[in-house]
């Protein structure tokens, strides 16, 4: 690991600088993908809680191994309250991703619940305030860490995007593009096509000056040209299953072409 990587903990001045970074979700409930990825230079991952079999513990031993190997651990939560934010930030979280905001209320008590100063986080000395040695600094130092991501996946959240976009201590929106699609494909009467509505949520985020992250399956892809066109420069490829899958593929079909060449 390189003494010249920023340090995880200035994960959103770089996000709100507009740095370029790469990222993945993580789906297996335990700390040696985190370590790799740290190891390999990523410079974040996704502890994906809400579609993954995590648990208190196991996220707070990926979020340590996050810490150890130098890159910045995010948790994208199950349930978007008050307790669910303050465990995962104690645990050492350098931020949240929120499934399915689609109100500016919503967003509003988000911030509140990840905030100390002028929000309502619960004061603890825990790992995510490095265990009391910041003393009276540790509200305004987490505050100017913790990092609040919003995911946009429901037409509905397009009626609201920009007073979403607008809410002090939103510091980026996310792309939730699968969802939005199926919502946008289930709506009653007329709704605008993905590519329209991913559109409207990047303009209503540029107005607002926040930045967007978005998933993708390669960097080397249609998409992904179409997306960094748009400005976005936090990208995610895939997530740790995804990227095995595509390393076991990769390696299988090198394994064929050496050993069972004309099948």
């Amino acid at each position: 690991m390189s003494d010249l990587r920023p340090d995880p903990s200035t994960f959103r001045t770089r996000l709100l600088a507009r740095e370029p970074m790469i990222g993945t979700f993580m789906k297996v409930p335990a700390s040696q993908n985190t370590e790799i990825l740290g190891l390999e230079g990523f410079d974040f991952v996704v502890l994906d809680e809400e579609h993954a079999p995590w648990t208190r513990g196991t996220l707070d031993a990926a979020l340590l191994a996050a810490r150890a190997y130098g890159t910045a651990g995010i948790v994208r939560i199950a349930r978007p309250d008050a307790n669910s934010i303050l465990s995962v930030l104690d645990d050492g979280a350098i931020g949240i991703m929120v499934p399915h905001v689609d109100t500016a209320q919503k967003v509003r008590d988000v911030v509140s619940w990840a905030r100390y100063l002028g929000g309502t986080r619960g004061s603890g000395a825990s790992r995510g305030g490095e265990y009391g040695k910041r003393g009276g600094d540790n509200y305004r130092i987490s505050d100017a860490i913790t990092t609040v991501i919003c995911m946009i996946e429901d037409r509905h959240a397009l009626d609201e995007i920009d007073e979403i976009a607008a809410v002090e201590g939103v510091d980026a929106l996310f792309l939730g593009r699968a969802d939005l699609a199926l919502s946008l494909r289930n709506a009653e009467g007329s709704a605008p096509g993905i590519q329209e509505a991913v559109e409207r949520i990047v303009e209503a985020a540029n107005r607002a000056g926040k930045p967007v992250a978005a998933v993708v399956q390669s960097m080397q892809s249609d998409e992904t040209t179409w997306l960094r066109g748009l400005g976005i420069t936090a990208l995610m490829v895939a997530s740790d299953i995804g990227l095995l899958r595509q390393a076991a593929s990769s390696a299988l079909r090198e394994f064929n072409a050496l050993m069972r060449p004309g099948e």
